[in-house]
């Protein structure tokens, strides 16, 4: 394929520099493969194994997109410690086992040293030093602290120097590191404050921080560092509590955890009501009951809360570390996979999502009237205006999307209302489709920024070289990607049913189905190709040529019902080849095409969220035992990360290793892949809903025998479902 020359006006999403960058999704992996992330709400901390944040590191303690950690180091005798072993507890919670290297006077491991570390709100972690010498040992314990308040886009690229605006102040009573860093419309302060200090005589390595025999033993303050100077005596330990406070603006906030095991205990509001409300489940597979067990958990741990405009909602932020936020696709997309768990989530991202609908025409946030945003952020460049997140967007298929789950979610709620009051929304997101997402008038919803920093991928692969060519070439915009004109398809349907249903407007309900009929045949003659036994491209470049990839959007295509019925056994085959499907699961792009890359982030890499869509399309067409092909891969790939699926993993061949091998820096926990196993659920069992039913066609693999749901929620009262093979019951839960 020869691609034409460039021209000002209709670029092709190159790559842009670090700094530049508003979307990417990849970080250096300078904490090594054994980094420990901890959550909880928008906050969340990022170290090595050791438990340490060494400056100029990616980790950190952050929040609101706001790093208030920069460094965060222990040392003994000016040495790092030595690993034991390290892991999250919690998802809010994790502890590190170390001991010490050889120092003088000091044998190596003569010191066991324990961080249990807590994040929400701010920061809690306890230390406790024992020695198990047969005679007294000093000892020189230093906790480096150091706050550079950056941007999360600059953790992620480059950092600029705030030092010279950053005010750092000691209280040696206290004992206190305070750091704060203003500038005209942002301010940020960090506070470091030993709550508690002192060593416990004829200890134990299991001591508790809160041994009431303490003896105080307060630290120094040496630069911004806190220094323990001590002498233990045999069978003594040095036991330390810190918390980590942090102000954004005119909002404070404290450590809101101080031991493992308390998620539920403190889990608010409609959160709380949301994890009433998830079913119980069982299953003969200990390996389908533990990914939906760790769903339920990480779901948990991304959970966004609020009230905004008089309604509470809760939603999924979209993954860790660097997309703790508001998502327009990544939300919508975890809110249709978690549906038959609880509504709530989506009843959150279509209240949130619509509440933030585009009004007007904003270049610089490629802001249409009616476009469903792409993302939001609430660091100092956003704030300031130098980011367009405020929110950003860039996002061409968001709006399909949120008509999709608007449908959905009436579906499964049976809640009239809700949509009648949105109704409004409903119909801008409709005209935005006809009018500014349909650029040049052909029928298709295509996109292409507007703005100095967008995104020049508007699809969901939307890294700079996620669309191509099958000889690697890369097209130009604007672009029409396939799966975004299968969302407007099942869009218009189904906003037809809302029309026809619950406004009573007829008339509109036909223009719809009218307009989706058309394009459902202006799609088949546009977007097959006759290439390679026939198949769906993945897009039409700026000059409406077939980008003749081949990808894992063909999917989508079955999802949406787009797919001639004389075609879906084409594309089933396309999926199930090996050119495309790994033995994990299907790739994003097959490895025949040029471009194709195992660990590239859209052209190979192999995604739990992808594989759920596709294995949901080939169930739609009946192709019941292919769908349940790609779930027990994946459910299988999960097992040999405790059961959570990450964002991606390695595009590499099942039969060249005996285990998944990760995507170099994949986000985990991230949403959509959390949300994946609900899917693969739903698919064996054949759940769906029709007019206030509950309807069950199973296709439950042998492997994973009896499947048990209890109390799953549906128009607004509990439902039980028990299956084996293709033998089901379900009826209301008594």
């Amino acid at each position: 394929m020869t691609a034409r020359r460039p021209n000002p006006f209709d670029p092709y999403p190159e790559p842009r520099p670090a700094e530049a960058s508003g979307d990417e999704r990849s970080y250096p992996p300078e904490l090594g493969a054994d980094a420990i992330a901890i959550l909880e709400g928008r906050s969340f901390m990022y170290s090595n194994a050791l438990g340490d944040v060494p400056p100029g590191s990616h980790g950190g303690l952050l929040h609101d997109d706001t790093r208030f950690l920069s460094g965060w180091a222990l040392t003994i005798g000016g040495k790092p410690l030595s690993l034991l072993k390290s892991r999250v507890v919690d998802y809010y919670s994790a502890a590190f086992f170390l001991t010490n290297p050889d120092l003088p006077g000091i044998r190596a491991n003569t010191l066991s040293v324990r961080r249990f570390r807590f994040v929400g709100g701010g920061l809690h972690e306890q230390i406790v030093v024992y020695s198990s010498a047969t005679e007294p040992v000093l000892v020189e314990l230093r906790l480096s602290a150091r706050a550079d308040f950056a941007d999360l886009f600059e953790v992620k690229s480059s950092v600029r120097d705030r030092s010279a605006l950053i005010d750092v102040e000691h209280d040696p009573q206290g004992p206190l590191l305070h750091f704060h860093y203003e500038r005209p419309g942002f301010l940020a302060e960090t506070n470091v404050r030993v709550e508690r200090s002192g060593i416990v005589n004829g200890a134990h390595p299991a001591t508790a921080v809160d041994a009431t025999e303490l003896v105080d033993a307060p630290p120094r303050i040496d630069g911004d560092d806190l220094v323990w100077d001590v002498e233990l005596a045999p069978r003594s330990a040095l036991a330390i509590v810190l918390l980590v406070t942090v102000r954004v603006n005119d909002r404070a906030l404290e450590p809101m955890h101080a031991d493992f095991g308390e998620e539920q205990e403190r889990a608010e509001g409609s959160l709380t009501s949301w994890l009433d409300e998830v079913p119980r489940f069982r299953s003969d597979s200990p390996m389908l009951a533990s990914a939906f067990e760790r769903s339920v958990i990480d779901l948990a741990a991304l959970r966004i809360t609020g009230e905004l405009r008089g309604e509470p909602y809760v939603l999924p932020a979209a993954g860790l570390p660097w997309f703790m936020t508001l998502f327009g696709r990544d939300t919508l997309i975890t809110s249709l996979q978690t549906i038959w768990v609880g509504p709530e989530l989506a009843r959150g991202a279509l209240h949130l999502l619509g509440a933030l609908q585009g009004t007007k025409v904003d270049d610089f946030r490629d802001e249409e009237p009616g476009k469903i945003l792409h993302e939001i952020r609430r660091g100092e460049l956003t704030v300031t205006g130098e980011k367009p997140h405020s929110p950003y967007y860039g996002s061409a298929d968001a709006t399909p999307l949120f008509l999709i789950l608007m449908s959905e979610y009436r579906r499964y709620s049976g809640d009239d209302d809700f949509v009648r009051s949105r109704w409004g929304q409903v119909l801008a997101a409709l005209e935005w489709i006809d009018v500014h997402g349909d650029r040049d008038g052909d029928g298709y919803v295509e996109y292409q920024t507007r703005s100095s920093q967008g995104l020049g991928n508007q699809c969901w692969k939307d890294s700079w070289d996620g669309v191509q060519f099958s000889d690697g070439s890369i097209p130009y915009l604007p672009i029409a990607t396939a799966e975004i004109q299968g969302y407007v398809f099942d869009a218009k349907l189904r906003v037809a049913e809302l029309a026809e249903r619950v406004m009573g407007d007829s008339v509109l309900a036909s223009r719809l189905r009218t307009q989706a009929e058309e394009l459902r045949e202006r799609f088949d003659r546009d977007f097959w190709s006759s290439e390679r036994g026939g198949y769906y491209v993945i897009g039409l470049d700026g000059d409406k040529r077939q980008i003749d990839s081949m990808t894992s959007n063909m999917g989508y295509l079955l999802w949406s019902g787009i797919v001639p019925q004389d075609r879906a056994a084409i594309v089933r085959d396309h999926l199930q080849s090996e050119d495309l499907f790994s033995g994990w699961g299907v790739r994003t792009m097959s490895r025949a095409d040029a471009g194709y890359n195992p660990i590239g982030y859209h052209v190979g890499t192999i995604w739990p969220h992808d594989n759920a869509i596709v294995a949901l399309g080939l169930a739609r067409y009946g192709f019941r035992d292919e769908a349940n092909r790609i779930a027990l891969a994946q459910l299988e790939a999960s097992s040999f990360s405790d059961f959570r699926l990450p964002e991606a993993f390695a595009g590499f061949d099942r039969r060249t290793g005996r285990f998944p091998v990760p995507y170099p820096t994949a986000c985990s926990p991230q949403a959509w892949a959390t949300g994946a196993p609900f899917v693969f659920i739903k698919v064996m069992l054949g759940l769906d809903v029709h007019e206030g039913e509950v309807i069950a066609d199973p296709a439950v693999p042998g492997s994973i025998g009896r499947i048990f749901v209890h109390g799953m929620h549906a128009f607004g009262t509990h439902w039980d479902v028990d299956a084996t093979g293709s033998q089901g019951r379900v009826g209301p839960t008594h």
